[in-house]
């Protein structure tokens, strides 16, 4: 009923009906939930929902971030990307972060991007706005090093940042040259694109890997990344995998200013193009594209789940840049999903490390768009009720592409007489304690969430906190992961942060020692050793990324870190805040750096309030070294590490465009002033934010005065 909200149905609210305190806990969720899809997709090649799924979850949460600006930094999915590298190859840092692309779901979505674009940019009506499109392979991303014109390095995109080194096995797919041919070859190129298999192919290797027993892949795009994931590189080389080069990361020199330009470069060096790529003007073209990609999709000889856009001019893009997980010049325009039918066997419900009570579909095992899948979220006891989804319901999933499974709907005429509404349970099924939904005071309306209350008492916190700790994004120990930790914490080997860091030490005293137990060998010990050791040594924002905190995700780590710089700072700051409560001095200047608000304040102030963290802090301080925050990719400026504040409206630029590229200059873009803001840039008709300026005798600059300060940009 328009206009009116229930208490417990915060997860279906339209989004322009939540309330801060709702939102926060969607985006909680939502974050909780994607994280775990990307690890499964990236890391596993193992998905267990669907692309629909998936893409419904990123688009609630972009939604709420839309709408609740100053929430977009805690934990937020946009600004993730994939998962670690596997066990078993080396890695490699790439120089320019291999980011994801933004979704497009509808014609509107399309033409929204196409106007976002030119909003940024501040272009005319008339000004023209070419844009690349491209069909968006179904494969595994691949970044390959050439220099001097020879392959030398190629590894997986992995989180984005760092990658599995899988040279080797990238020199033995035939479409991918070991030198490439021409006079503007660049001295150093890492050329970007797409491994995959052709359906034919794939058909050919499951039916050689069934006639000898061996592994049946479900779909080209697993079979494309377990071919290439082989320690044995003679095993990639036996089987047809394929590659199309679409884009580039370091380059020493680009011998074209537009992307189809340095697409037609590749074809010249002897990389493998698609011939389909068109330059289109306007969304009438881009979506015409996209139809025809659409009916074309069953005949081209390989998977593709949707059509790549991208701005063509290189300068654009530069200017347009990036938000922190994909760039703001191209997007993904993702096919409908497909569906199937089948059994939901069971709902169980796992604790993590917050004490949120997640219940988990567990289905009868359905093929859907070519993936076995057998899991899916259920989110919340609200998404339960609404669907009035039992135990023994036929269910219809949905997935598109390779992520994971959404329940639409349940089909009620094949409901069993025997189902019954199912009854969440208020108590952790782990330790026993009460799980209840806290209320917001004011309005006192529930929250979507059902938590724990035993905090460190409940093993399944405890060993998800810990799982949390050695996670990709955190210390990223390898060979220390979720299994390892179960083990090693029912075992008692491992209770806090700290005992990892001794684990070699109490080892040696053990009279049950690692190499004597089940699935450890010597070799397998002392690897294990030797990657904790290698973690001794952590960046301050991984650092305070893997304590925990309630609302600090890898984004707001960051932005924590690149305020305060080290963790004797940070340390100082929340404690200050802490014992200064709500209107110190302390606490305000936390929540006045840009993108931490009083959620994430609250939380840092009642982590340090309790005596036991404080504890197992120090305890782990004893043994790593956390170093201060270095901001990468940033160009030395007059403004780096200043504070600056944009208000009223520019002439010159629009009000993102010049906040981009203040953050390209290292310096810090807050949303509000305060004494310790260096300047404030204020266009026409400033408003609040110049008075305060005005009153607290903050530098005030036009447009044009800020542009000389930084010299043009």
């Amino acid at each position: 009923m328009a206009g009116r909200k229930k208490a417990g149905t915060i997860a279906h609210t339209p989004v322009e009906e939540l309330t801060e305190k709702a939102a926060r806990a969607e985006l909680e969720r939502l974050a909780a939930e994607i994280a775990r899809h990307d690890a499964a997709y990236y890391q596993s090649d193992a998905p267990v929902i669907s692309d629909a799924e998936y893409d419904a979850l990123r688009r609630r949460n972009d939604a709420i971030e839309a709408r609740f600006p100053s929430l977009v930094l805690d934990d937020s999915p946009s600004r993730r990307i994939g998962a670690a590298p596997a066990e078993g190859f080396g890695k490699v840092r790439h120089r320019v972060p291999m980011l994801s692309l933004g979704n497009a779901f509808s014609d509107d979505d399309v033409t929204e991007f196409e106007a976002r674009v030119r909003r940024f940019l501040a272009l005319k009506p008339e000004d023209a706005l070419a844009i690349t499109a491209e069909p968006k392979i179904d494969g595994l991303s691949i970044s390959i090093r050439y220099e001097k014109g020879r392959l030398v390095e190629a590894a997986t995109r992995g989180d984005g940042t760092e990658g599995e080194n899988v040279t080797q096995n990238v020199r033995t797919i035939r479409e991918i040259p070991h030198a490439l041919k021409g006079r503007d070859v660049p001295d150093t190129i890492d050329v970007r694109g797409e491994i995959y298999l052709g359906h034919a192919d794939f058909a050919a290797l499951n039916a050689a890997q069934a006639a000898v027993g061996g592994k049946v892949f479900a779909n080209p795009r697993n079979a494309a990344a377990g071919s290439l994931r082989q320690l044995d590189s003679r095993i990639t080389a036996s089987r047809p995998l394929r590659f199309f080069a679409y884009a580039w990361g370091e380059a020493s020199v680009l011998p074209a200013d537009t992307q189809h330009g340095m697409v037609a470069a590749f074809a010249r060096w002897g990389l493998p193009v698609n011939p389909l790529m068109e330059v289109c003007d306007g969304p009438a073209a881009l979506l015409d594209y996209f139809r025809r990609m659409g009916d074309r999709r069953s005949s081209l000889g390989y998977d593709i789940d949707g059509v790549v856009y991208k701005v063509d001019r290189l300068d654009y893009q530069e200017r347009l840049g990036f938000v922190s997980r994909s760039p703001r010049w191209a997007i993904a325009h993702k096919f409908p999903a497909e569906q199937a039918t089948t059994v939901l066997n069971a709902i169980e419900i796992q604790v993590g490390r917050t004490g949120a009570l997640t219940p988990v579909a567990k289905l009868e095992p359905v093929t859907v768009g070519g993936v076995v899948v057998s899991n899916a979220t259920l989110h919340n006891e609200d998404e339960i009720a609404r669907k009035d989804i039992r135990v023994g319901d036929t269910v219809i999933v949905q997935r598109a592409g390779d992520v994971i499974p959404q329940v639409v709907r349940v089909v009620e005429d094949r409901r069993p007489a025997w189902a019954v509404p199912f009854e969440f349970p208020h108590v952790c099924p782990v330790c026993g304690s009460h799980a209840v939904r806290e209320a917001d005071d004011e309005t006192g309306e529930a929250d979507v969430v059902r938590r724990c209350t035993g905090g460190l008492v409940c093993p399944a916190q405890a060993k998800e906190r810990l799982k949390h700790f050695v996670s990709r994004d955190a210390f990223d120990i390898e060979g220390l992961g979720a299994e390892r930790i179960e083990q090693f914490f029912d075992d008692g080997r491992i209770r806090r942060p700290a005992d990892i860091f001794k684990l070699e030490a109490s080892d040696r005293q053990s009279p049950t020692p690692l190499a004597g137990q089940k699935g450890f060998g010597a070799k397998s010990v002392e690897k294990l050793f030797a990657a904790i050791e290698a973690r001794r040594r952590i960046t301050l924002d991984r650092f305070i990324y893997a304590l925990g905190i309630r609302h600090v995700g890898e984004t707001t780590a960051k932005d924590l870190a690149r305020a305060l710089g080290t963790i004797g700072a940070f340390r100082t700051a929340v404690e200050a805040a802490s014992a200064g409560g709500p209107d110190s001095e302390a606490y305000e200047d936390l929540d006045n750096i840009d993108g931490i608000g009083t959620a994430v304040v609250d939380a840092l102030v009642a982590f340090y309030s309790e005596p036991h963290n404080v504890e197992a802090l120090d305890e782990l301080l004893k043994e790593v070294t956390v170093e201060p925050f270095v901001p990468v990719a940033v160009t030395a400026s007059p403004v780096m590490g200043k504070t600056v504040v944009f208000t009223g409206t520019l002439t010159a630029m629009s009000r993102p465009e010049a906040k981009a590229q203040a953050e390209r200059l290292g310096a810090k873009v807050a949303g509000s002033v305060s004494k310790k803001t260096d300047y404030v840039v204020a266009g026409a008709d400033a408003g609040s934010k110049l008075v305060k300026a005005r009153e607290l005798g903050v530098s005030v600059l036009s447009e044009e005065e800020w542009q000389a300060l930084i010299g043009g940009g």
